[in-house]
Formats: structure tokens, sequence, C-alpha cells
């Protein structure tokens, strides 16, 4: 079985393991994360899975990776101890931030301490015009006098933002040196490298989380690389970028912050993927695992992508209006918005005795109270145990042994607080998990303009397919897709990554008067950055040119395609255009002809040219054993003794719930009024009943 990439996707439960072989037969392992070491996990399911396979550890191209180490270190505020070093007179934009609260009304609301704390926030003396003219020389003994009071402060990273540096990069390169010099054991980021954009906050905070993240990120690395090593696997480490693509493991430590939030673009990649290839283009995905559920949207085939983003609060946002929960990364990323509802999230009462589902985790240890490991605590997972749509006994074809009695008492302290019966008390943790859920599909669609009942909701996750017709059902959404090895999809959207970069650099010109040899020699710099970093030719890459675009006069833009050279009044024109049809699908409004189009930014993406993996096929299977369990639907459903088998049971023919799909990666429930088949592609698709809404008749 020739095998050229495997795949692991470490999540705060489980860790995912996925290969491919040459003519697309899929092979999957789930085993709980190991968070004293993740790469224990990673490297004993890698082992495990070519073992089964019979492919030799050394004959391995490349394992790719998505993780959320970086992410979680600044949730906890465990990053490295970090310094900052600006321009005279800025020292404070990490405090002053954007007048932006997540909840508008919240006046008691407190912003999140900034990662640089302000006696590590020191000032050189210098100053660069916005048009890149220096006002005032770099003070040498000011950057000397700052680097000696950081000396012997334990000080592992350092961030260098200076004003306008974008611009004209020289001063901010001099003090790079210096510190490189006379600091050679701290990390340090210069903005022109990491974000050479305007906006000094957004600018200065991308930074700083690239250092913050920056040594313990590169420990990480360097410690799966030599485990990788020790263990015999061959080939490169390849991580998962938050953009959907995929780095080098040294390029990563160069610049992590790439890496932030990469952990759920995974599988919106394979979501496009199958979508693309299964005929769907319009997908609502959801990814429900063991901490976290996370949403995103395929819309006409493309995915969907936040230029400004905010890591550390309880929703990312591109709103310009919305935010302020958490810290600015303004770098290209899959548009995944996430909250605290896994099947670890853990159900309790507040004070005035209502259920609430999560943020807090059992995590992977000790787990859900049915792992038998010490947690007393009821989660969705317990709940979902009581119901009868999980297996009473194990988990992921055996690997976690479950017992239901653990289950029936951590939920039965629920249902005595709640003065109800059990199945009750355990439908109402899996109604409410569903309601937290549907706030993150509502943010991705109903709060950006778009109509949930317009998608299909597309399902993964080890718990995605449990809770997705619910959920479906309370959008109004009519099909829900679960896909093959639902429950390790982020590992096999991984498979079907590529390598890529994405580059900008700053082009302040109206858009009809733009020089057309300047954004040539914009767009040749980033060419051979992007050649550099993915260590090709450029031959071999294929490049998506773009412009920041907005009307003069308004504070952000928009990102749309600018065709490719020549730049001349022709490219001008399409631009405009191309810029005010999106204004007025966004916003339902725009200024053409009222005011000019100003481009603020050039940006450039490449992508690495190749086949796509081959379409995937799941190994053959033995039918699976039918059998039966009571599985309770709600109050309008009741207990009904429910069929259970694998999906290789179904075929195209619509078939009546109730079913129960159970599968080694994961579990889909199909309720009494629902029909389930599956696809020509091994998709299980459940369709629901028509709604008695009037506007189902526009569908």
């Amino acid at each position: 079985m020739p095998i050229r990439r495997i795949a692991a996707d470490v999540g705060g439960t489980f860790t995912d393991i996925a290969l491919l072989d040459d003519e697309g037969r899929l092979a999957t392992c789930k085993l709980p994360s190991t968070p004293a070491n993740f790469a224990d996990a990673v490297v004993e399911g890698a082992l495990q899975l070519l073992s089964e396979v019979g492919s030799p550890p050394e004959a391995i191209e490349a394992l790719l990776h998505g993780s959320t180490v970086a992410t979680n270190l600044i949730l906890e505020h465990k990053g490295a101890k970090t310094a900052l070093i600006t321009t005279e007179g800025f020292r404070d934009v990490l405090e002053l931030r954007r007048i932006r609260v997540p909840n508008l009304y919240e006046p008691l609301y407190v912003k999140p301490e900034p990662l640089v704390p302000r006696h590590l926030r020191l000032e050189v003396s210098e100053r660069m015009l916005a048009d890149g003219s220096v006002l005032k020389p770099l003070d040498l003994d000011s950057v000397h006098t700052a680097v000696a009071r950081l000396r012997d402060r334990g000080i592992e990273a350092i961030a260098v933002c200076l004003l306008h540096s974008y611009a004209n990069p020289e001063h901010e390169r001099a003090v790079g040196e210096i510190l490189r010099r006379d600091m050679p054991e701290c990390f340090v980021s210069l903005s022109v490298d990491v974000l050479p954009q305007k906006r000094e906050y957004e600018r200065t905070s991308t930074t700083v989380i690239n250092s913050y993240i920056g040594p313990p990120v590169g420990r990480y690395v360097e410690a799966m690389v030599k485990q990788m090593r020790g263990s015999g696997i061959g080939g490169r480490l390849m991580m998962m970028q938050s953009n959907g693509g995929i780095l080098d493991a040294d390029s990563v430590i160069r610049v992590p912050a790439q890496v932030v939030e990469c952990g759920p673009a995974a599988g919106v990649i394979g979501a496009e993927h199958f979508g693309r290839r299964n005929g769907y283009r319009d997908l609502i995905t959801l990814d429900m695992g063991g901490t976290t559920a996370k949403a995103s949207i395929v819309e006409d085939g493309a995915l969907a992508y936040a230029d400004e983003y905010e890591v550390g609060g309880s929703f990312s946002s591109r709103s310009f209006l919305a935010g302020g929960g958490g810290y600015a990364l303004k770098l290209p990323v899959v548009d995944v918005l996430e909250i605290g509802a896994g099947g670890g999230s853990i159900a309790w009462l507040d004070k005035g005795g209502s259920l609430k589902i999560g943020p807090q985790s059992a995590g992977a240890v000790p787990g859900p109270a049915c792992y038998g490991k010490g947690n007393l605590a009821p989660t969705v997972t317990d709940a979902n145990v009581v119901l009868g749509y999980l297996n009473p006994a194990v988990l992921a074809g055996g690997a976690v042994p479950i017992e239901a009695r653990l289950a029936q008492e951590a939920v039965g302290k629920i249902a005595a607080a709640l003065n109800c019966d059990l199945l009750a008390a355990a439908h109402g943790i899996h109604t409410v998990a569903n309601a937290n859920m549907m706030r993150v599909v509502k943010a991705v669609t109903t709060y950006r303009g778009r109509d949930p009942r317009d998608f299909s909701l597309f399902a993964y996750g080890g718990n995605g397919g449990v809770h997705a017709v619910d959920l479906a059902r309370v959008l109004m959404i009519r099909k829900v897709v679960v896909p093959p090895g639902a429950g390790v999809f982020s590992a096999i959207g991984l498979l079907y990554s590529r390598q890529s970069s994405t580059w900008t650099q700053p082009f302040p010109h109206v858009a009809t008067a733009f020089p057309p040899e300047e954004a040539e020699a914009k767009f040749d710099i980033m060419t051979r950055r992007i050649e550099e970093v993915m260590g090709v030719d450029r031959a071999d890459i294929e490049f998506r040119h773009e412009a920041d675009v907005r009307f003069l006069g308004q504070a952000f833009e928009i990102t749309v395609p600018f065709s490719a050279a020549p730049y001349d009044a022709g490219a001008a024109t399409r631009l405009s255009e191309t810029f005010a049809a999106e204004h007025m699908a966004r916003y339902g409004h725009a200024f053409a002809g009222r005011f000019p189009v100003e481009i603020v930014n050039l940006r450039l993406t490449g992508t690495l040219r190749g086949e796509d993996p081959p379409d995937l096929r799941m190994r053959a299977q033995a039918a699976s054993v039918l059998s039966s369990r009571p599985a309770y639907f709600g109050p309008v459903h009741g207990t009904v003794d429910t069929p259970v088998f694998g999906r290789e049971r179904l075929d195209a023919t619509p078939r009546q719930g109730p079913m129960i799909i159970e599968e080694y990666e994961g579990t889909a429930v199909v309720p009494p009024d629902c029909l389930a088949s599956r696809d020509s592609y091994g998709n299980v698709v459940i369709e629901l009943p028509a709604s008695d809404s009037p506007n189902e008749a526009r569908r």
C-alpha cells in the first residue's frame, strides 16, 4: 500500500490520524490525546496505522499536522515572556486597542490584559512618515538603552513595531540587527516581516502574538520532529496554517503566528474539497469534537476568509463594529467560529437554576464521567449515552471503554437538581448544547447576511453526526451530510491541503491612477518571498493576485481579485467594478461613481501546483451486525427501539428513521421522522421533513 502522506490532528480530547494510499483507500486511527506530550499520541497512532497497512515508516513523504497549541498558549496566557520595542509615544497602543466591546450592553466590560505588560514595552527615538520619508533619524543610543533595560529580565521574545515601518523598514531592521546581535538568545519578530500593513494596533498586536508564541511553538515543533525521527518516520513535518494551506516546520518556526487557529481550518478544507467533488456547493460546516464546536461556510464552492480575526475571545469576528474580546490577529484565516460545546463540555446549573453547558471541559483526562477516569461531573457525552445515542459499552471501535452506569449517575445529579426524570435531564443537556452551537452557526450565516436554509449542514467531528439533525431542525435546514470518516475528518482534510503562502505589500493609490510598474514590482517582491518560503520554483506555484480596496474615505477594506499583469487602465476598471459588486453584495449598497476607489494593499497567495489526491474510498468492511437499542428522541417521539448499524448497509434508496449509524470514527443519529441514504461518494445524506413555515415555499 504506497503511502505518501499521513495526517495527524490533535484535539483537546482525541488525536486523529488518517492516511490515504495512491488509490484513495483511507485508513484511520483515533487515540486519546496526550496533553503532557502531544507527540506521543501522534507518533503512536501513525506507527499503528502504518503497521496495519504494511507500510514502512521511512517511506512517508510528509506528516501533515494540525494543532491548537498556538491558540491555547494565548487562551491560557502561557506564552513566552515578551517585550515590545516601539516608536516614542506609541508605548500604549496595546492598551488603547480599538473602541469595541464584544457585548453592546456591558458597562462593566474589562479589556483583556495585554500580552506584554507595560514595564516591558519600551520606546526608541525615531519617526518615519507615512510616505516612507524620515522625519526623525533613529537614535541608536535609545536602542542600546532599551536593550540594556531588557537584559537580565528573563526575556524570551521581543516584538519590534515602529511607526510606518511598512512604508520604510530601514529603522525597524536596524533595531532588529542590534537585538539579534546583543540578545541572540531571544526570539525577535519585526512587524515588517510579519504584517507590513497600515493600522498600528493590528500590526503591533499581530507582531506581539508572533513573538509571544514563538519560543513555545518552536519547542513544540522541534520536539515533534525529533520524536518522528526517533521512531523512524521519514519525510517532512508540514503544519496546517490558519489560511488553510500547509507550510514546512522551519517556516512555521520563523513566523508562528501563521498557525494560530490552524486546528479548525483543516476540516473546512476537507469540506470544500468534498463539496466540490460531490456537488454540494453551499455548505455550513459543523465540527463538534470533544472540547469545542466549530462552524464555517463554503459558499458557491469557495471558502470564507477573515482577514480581521481575534484570538482569545468568545468569538472571532469579521465585523469592524464588534469584537474587543480578544487579541487582534490580522493575517488571512479560514473564517471559523468556535464555542465551548463539545462532547466533554460539562453541564451545570447557574445561580438561578438554569442549565448551562461549558465552556469548562473534562478534556482528554479525565474525560466524561462514563470514561471511568475520575470525573464525576455530567458532560454532553454522558447525556448522549443516557439517551441511547452512543454505544453504552465502547467508543472509537473499542479504544475507549464506556460505563453507562457512571453516565447515569452523573446526569442524575442534574435530574435531581431540576426535579425531573433522567431522560428529560439528558435531553435537556443535549438541547442546550445544540442551542450553544446554533450561536456559532448563526454567526457565520444570519449575522453575515446568509440564510441557513440556503445551505446543507455538513457534519463531522466525533459528535457532529449526533447533534446535526436536531440543530438543522431548529435552523430549518433540510439536508444533513455526514462524510466518510466523519469522526476524524479534520485529519482527512489535512490530506487534501496544499503547501501555500500569503504575503502583502502596502500600495496606497487611487485605482484609476496607480503606477503599473510599481504594482508589478510589488508583486515581484512577494513572488520571490513566496518562492523562498516554499522552497520551490515559481513555475511550480499557482498564484492568486488580490488587492485590499475601499472607497476613498472609508476606514476598512474588502479583499477582491486583482487581475494579473499587465496592469493597465482596463485592470483598474475591472478592479473598481469587482469591488463595487462585492460591496453591494456584502452591505446592500455601493458608492460607485460617487467616491473614488482606493487600493490599500496588494496581496499574493502562492499554492503548490499538483494533482489532488484520489477520491476517498473507505477500506472494505464486512457488513455490520444489525442490532438495536432504545433511544429517546424527545417528548414528541419518546423512547423508540432503534436499529444500529454501519453506513455500508445504506444505499441510494432513502430509508425511514429512526436509526443510529455507528462507526469506528463516530456516530450519526437519524430521528424517526427523517430519511437517510448513502450517495455514490459514501456520504450519509439525512433529509429532514418539510417545515410548516410559510417561508418553506421559497425552497
